[in-house]
């Protein structure tokens, strides 16, 4: 199966982790660590959250651009409404991807090289590892919220509905 066939294999149809698993295989992924390393390094450095607006307003990394993932493709593309120039602009330039937990962050980092994006990276662990990493995270009004207030905005909550049936061995 080549690269273009990857998501059309009828056979077994992919899950979103199974998805996730194989693309993490090609795209840089880069550790909190080393995002704040390059922080210090680059001062050009994009850092890209693909997370829906009300989780970006609820805790950011700073200096961060919000684009969802449901709108990326246009967003660093011109003609469109959703074109954001700065992304577009940034073809070049190094952008880290950024998400909740690292799982989106990997589809877009993805989806940012197919579109010729050149140096993308996305960050593992997400914005969570960062806080973990106990690393500065902030509100829409630029308000810094404390380590504990983030974990509780940041924390996964499924429904036993999004869990899915039970299997029985």
């Amino acid at each position: 199966m080549n690269d273009d066939d990857r998501f059309t294999d009828t056979t077994r149809p992919e899950t979103c982790r199974s998805m996730v698993d194989h693309l993490a295989q090609t795209v840089e992924e880069i550790f909190p660590w080393d995002l704040v390393d390059e922080l210090e390094k680059n001062s050009e450095l994009v850092l890209l959250d693909v997370r829906c607006p009300r989780e970006f307003d609820q805790a950011a990394i700073r200096h961060s651009i919000n684009v969802p993932r449901g709108i990326l493709e246009m967003a660093v593309d011109y003609g469109y409404e959703e074109t954001e120039p700065a992304l577009v602009e940034s073809r070049d330039k190094r952008i880290v991807v950024i998400c909740r937990s690292g799982n989106r962050s990997v589809l877009a980092a993805d989806t940012l090289s197919r579109m010729g994006f050149s140096n993308v990276a996305s960050l593992r662990t997400g914005i969570r590892g960062w806080n973990d990493y106990e690393q500065p995270l902030y509100t829409i009004d630029a308000q810094h919220l404390d380590l504990d207030t983030a974990d509780d905005l940041l924390a996964p909550r499924i429904s036993p509905q999004q869990l899915g049936p039970a299997t029985h061995g």
